[in-house]
């Protein structure tokens, strides 16, 4: 490992992201190109995009740690994220975009016609996103610590100053030129080392014992079924919930833009999952002394020195750490706008001036908490914000996209059911340990925290005397009335 090398790699990263950033702050002018680029961002380049937000360091250096760790069980992650986006693609991509909202918050509040709802969901908001910077932030730190032993909030200060930086400049327009850019940069950061250590394992002598490689309690026999079930259901209704995904759809021209988006997403995280995944079963093969809670997660860091000694391995290395920074700044700066915008609307006047402001206040929250707490495993803890996500939001935004009968008292209530029984069931398995006949269902509290919202909303709205708003109607024909499409779109049909 080359510090030289390494550090040559993030400041590329670095020009690169603030160049791109200057030429989106070039033609960042109006509200709307600060809040959601005007919405005039095509499909290729919004996927491209999404999936470089989406692609954060619980992807990059996590999911390789935990196939490392897990096995075959490490394996549900990227299934999970992967498969959300097909709900996200047939249940709320295109109603999101023909709802005219700028964020999650004026979606519920356009729908439920309630303020109140309309700041319990930016609270919402604002906690997941949170608690989705901070490991992007630990991650950074985790990373300059290994490659240049660098304290590690070197790493967490210079990713929350340069996201803070290029969002407070262009907004979501620059933002999206530069997680479009990041985007190809990771794959390409993971795929050349992945198929240059294939190669070199395939063609010598490494003699191995599947059985220690790949033993049977890592494989589907050691699967715990209530856990693993409760895992995918997270990650699938999570994706759902995150607001970094979702206010990416109000960038979109049209609905059917948003749906043709959604698809590009899912071939492009696919593949870069399949790249992820594959560097965990290599490391499983030639790394097998990495796998241990909180250093597997550097397994992608230091698995091309073992392989190539020499400048080889320092130039893959350094190739990988200008993609780990990537996934930092990218995953970063996605939830910083998500939330910037939605302080800006609620707290101050919306302006571009109150969304500059928002960006930084919103950047250095997270960097505080990220400070103040010692990184965990990077893939858990993005999984935590997934749980979380899925019991809050998620079940509020389906039922107000699918069901005339939701009320604002009824969303309400879901919300706040869901969060606080999530959160206090991973603080409660926390506290304990792990220990004790109910830990699964701390652990993985998903499967009855998520019926849980759902049921109290449905209950609430149903007992509400007010009913739901006299708009409802025409606002869920606006939201699922199919634009009429332009001459070149009806000739690609």
């Amino acid at each position: 490992m080359n510090a030289v090398l390494d550090l040559v790699g993030i400041a590329l990263v670095v020009v690169a992201t603030l160049l791109i950033g200057v030429y989106g702050l070039r033609i960042s002018r109006t509200t709307g190109d600060f809040f959601v680029a005007s919405r005039t961002v095509r499909p290729v380049w919004n996927a491209s995009a999404i999936s470089g937000e989406y692609l954060s360091a619980g992807t990059f250096l996590g999911l390789s740690g935990l196939v490392l760790l897990d096995g075959a069980r490490g394996f549900w992650f990227p299934i999970g994220y992967a498969a959300g986006y097909l709900l996200v693609l047939v249940f709320v991509a295109a109603p999101l975009r023909r709802s005219g909202a700028y964020t999650i918050p004026d979606f519920l509040e356009a729908r439920l016609e309630s303020t109140t709802a309309r700041r319990v969901t930016s609270i919402a908001v604002l906690v997941i996103g949170w608690l989705y910077i901070v490991p992007q932030l630990h991650g950074a730190g985790i990373t300059l610590l290994v490659v240049a032993g660098l304290p590690e909030w070197v790493g967490a200060v210079l990713v929350a100053v340069l996201v803070a930086a290029a969002v407070a400049a262009g907004g979501m327009r620059a933002i999206t030129y530069v997680q479009a850019f990041q985007y190809w940069l990771k794959l390409t950061a993971l795929l050349v080392p992945v198929v240059c250590i294939a190669f070199a394992l395939s063609g010598g002598p490494h003699d191995f014992d599947p059985a220690l490689v790949f033993p049977a309690e890592a494989g589907p026999s050691g699967f715990d079924a209530y856990e693993t079930a409760s895992l995918l259901l997270a990650l699938l209704l999570g994706t759902m919930g995150l607001p970094h995904v979702l206010v990416r759809f109000y960038t979109s021209p049209t609905g059917v833009s948003a749906r043709r988006t959604t698809v590009i997403v899912i071939g492009m995280v696919s593949a870069f999952y399949a790249v992820s995944s594959t560097m965990g079963l290599l490391a499983r093969v030639a790394a097998p002394d990495l796998a241990v809670p909180g250093v597997a997660d550097t397994v992608v860091l230091l698995l091309p020195s073992r392989v190539f000694p020499g400048i080889a391995g320092e130039l893959l290395t350094a190739l990988i750490v200008a993609g780990a920074f990537a996934a930092f700044l990218a995953t970063s700066a996605g939830l910083v706008v998500s939330l910037a915008g939605v302080v800006s609307q609620d707290v101050f006047s919306g302006s571009v001036r109150s969304f500059r402001l928002s960006a930084v206040l919103c950047a250095l929250v997270p960097l505080a908490v990220a400070l103040l707490t010692a990184p965990a495993g990077l893939g858990s803890s993005v999984g935590i914000v997934f749980v979380i996500a899925a019991s809050t939001l998620s079940p509020v935004i389906l039922l107000g996209v699918w069901w005339r009968g939701l009320t604002a008292r009824g969303a309400v209530a879901g919300m706040l059911s869901g969060g606080l029984a999530a959160g206090l069931a991973l603080v409660v398995h926390a506290a304990i340990g792990g220990v004790g006949v109910a830990a699964p269902y701390l652990a993985q509290p998903a499967a009855w925290t998520i019926p849980l919202a759902a049921a109290v909303t449905v209950v609430v709205s149903v007992l509400d005397p007010r009913g739901p708003s006299p708009r409802t109607a025409k606002f869920l024909a606006r939201v699922h009335s199919p634009e009429r499409l332009s001459p070149v779109e009806s000739d690609r049909k």
